[in-house]
């Protein structure tokens, strides 16, 4: 079985970390390099950095951004935020990045899933996506989630895979902020929906059984958080240590 990975994201907005409740009221958590660097020696799997403005700005990643990280941090990180080509995926890549993460461009272009997963490797290809219930079944949304697109999330899920991407991001819009643990009908729903890894995002409490329970029972392969982190309610370190006591493969 593969270890289970711990993953802090970092949503920027105008060059600063930020955080909100349900994609809204966001406030301020600190620099992104800073955050990337003791996340890193912390021990966290990875890092997400999401520029959560970009799409609906029309701008790319910010590329000096990426740079610091990589100049800073020794573990993978994925770069999301307004791209849409596969020249913006390769500025990201050279820039340090090891993974991008694409959303509303995949879903107004699945062919770029595709095309993507085919030049650079699947394995750089994340594919995030934000789901919200909508009476009883579950739709994708886009454009920073202000935009539901109509489509079944299960039906995205099994075009994602088909597409060759390498792993989805799924961010419970219903979830987000909140801190009442993940959203684990959802998270179950994707991971029975591929066969790639599904990183469970989106309401993430200073509650280990809220880590526990989305790997037992939603079948994560990885779990991200950002508030507890940011704002030192949960450490990198005592999360894993106390997953590692209740059976939860991890790296210690």
């Amino acid at each position: 079985m593969l270890a289970k990975r711990i993953i802090p994201c970092l949503d920027v907005k105008d060059g600063q970390t930020v955080k909100g409740v349900n994609f809204e009221n966001l406030r301020y958590a600190g620099d992104p390099v800073e955050l990337a660097k003791k996340y890193s020696s912390e021990g966290a799997d990875e890092l997400v950095f999401l520029d959560i403005t970009a799409t609906n700005e029309g701008r790319k990643t910010t590329i000096e951004m990426v740079q610091k990280v990589a100049a800073n941090v020794f573990i993978p990180f994925t770069v999301g935020g307004g791209i849409k080509s596969l020249d913006d995926m390769k500025a990201l890549l050279l820039a340090g990045a090891d993974k991008v993460a694409i959303n509303s461009a995949a879903v107004k272009n699945p062919d770029l899933i595709s095309i993507s997963s085919d030049y650079f490797g699947s394995q750089c290809i994340t594919v995030a996506v934000d789901a919200k219930r909508v009476d009883s079944d579950f739709y994708v949304f886009i454009n920073a989630g202000k935009l539901n697109t109509g489509i079944r999330l299960s039906d995205w899920v099994k075009e994602v895979q088909k597409r060759g991407a390498g792993e989805i991001l799924l961010t419970s819009m219903d979830a987000d902020g909140t801190q009442n643990g993940f959203d684990i009908e959802m998270t179950k729903l994707v991971a029975q929906n591929s066969s790639i890894p599904v990183i469970a995002s989106g309401g993430a409490g200073p509650v280990v059984e809220h880590f526990t329970d989305v790997f037992k029972y939603g079948y994560a392969d990885a779990a991200l958080a950002a508030s507890i982190f940011h704002f030192n309610t949960l450490s990198v370190p005592n999360l894993k240590s106390e997953l590692h006591n209740q059976g939860i493969e991890v790296r210690i």
